[in-house]
């Protein structure tokens, strides 16, 4: 950690609303700290924040992602990427090592469970499928991005209609029957019970993503009675710290709001 704030230099690992607000955050509470984030450019248009650097596009490898750490002279890499971009994110911890850079992930908690929740765990895509059957399922809302639709496309599943919402449409292999809702949240209460009501939806599957943009579906099945395949986290890079919100990442990195003129 640099001795004065604006001697600090980030590279925030991006695409996430928390990334969003660490940049914009940095810039307003130590307006002379070099903040940089990076996109993987996997979204044509995404939202951008409005402060720092932003470079868009993959480094190619934990060991050119090193290479560019020491050659920015970066002090602290900042993982703010989604909680299930597991390369990306082991592929940080690997260059974080290589160069000597400080690292931290900025990752926030998954959804709580409910004691009103028809809540059903699965390790991946492909166990979310294999659920469905046993769950009499027919008509399934599917807000799980994407990528990994494959899974959902076998014959096993070719009786089941598939409402699938996603940022941008995804590529084939798809579900036989489908229809497509290209949307960006944050959605509201309100939307997502007339979404579910007006599809005639039996069935949620999502990924433990948590935050607040897309919980109102999690709301309005646990209101409906509806069954929620959860998808589970895949597991963090060993020994990387975590912190869960913008303030805490704030301290972590020795600026405090309203206070950016001393660092620890």
């Amino acid at each position: 950690m640099p001795d004065r704030p604006h001697d600090l230099r980030v590279l925030i690992l991006g695409g996430t609303t928390e990334a969003r607000r660490l940049a914009d955050a940095l810039a307003a509470e130590a307006p002379h700290a070099h903040v940089t984030t990076s996109l993987a450019g996997r979204v044509a248009n995404p939202a951008n924040p409005a402060a720092g650097d932003l470079r868009v596009g993959g480094f190619g490898g934990p060991g050119a992602l090193a290479a560019w750490l020491v050659a920015h002279r970066i002090d602290v890499l900042v993982d703010a990427t989604h909680p299930f971009a597991a390369t990306i994110s082991a592929h940080a911890a690997e260059a974080a090592a290589a160069s000597g850079t400080d690292h931290f992930a900025l990752r926030r908690p998954g959804w709580p469970a409910d004691p009103r929740d028809r809540r059903h765990p699965a390790r991946s895509l492909a166990d979310a499928a294999a659920l469905l059957p046993a769950l009499g399922a027919e008509r399934v809302f599917l807000t799980t991005g994407r990528q990994g639709l494959a899974a959902f496309a076998g014959p096993e599943l070719d009786g089941l209609h598939f409402l699938v919402r996603t940022v941008e449409p995804p590529e084939p292999p798809l579900p036989r029957d489908i229809r497509l809702l290209l949307d960006r949240g944050p959605y509201t209460l309100e939307g997502e019970r007339a979404l579910l009501a007006d599809h005639r939806i039996d069935v949620l599957v999502t990924k433990d993503s948590g935050g607040a943009a897309t919980e109102a579906k999690l709301v309005a099945a646990r209101e409906l009675g509806l069954p929620v395949v959860m998808i589970e986290r895949p597991p963090p890079p060993e020994g990387v710290p975590e912190v869960a919100d913008v303030p805490a990442a704030l301290t972590r990195l020795g600026v405090s709001r309203g206070a950016a003129d001393t660092c620890p």
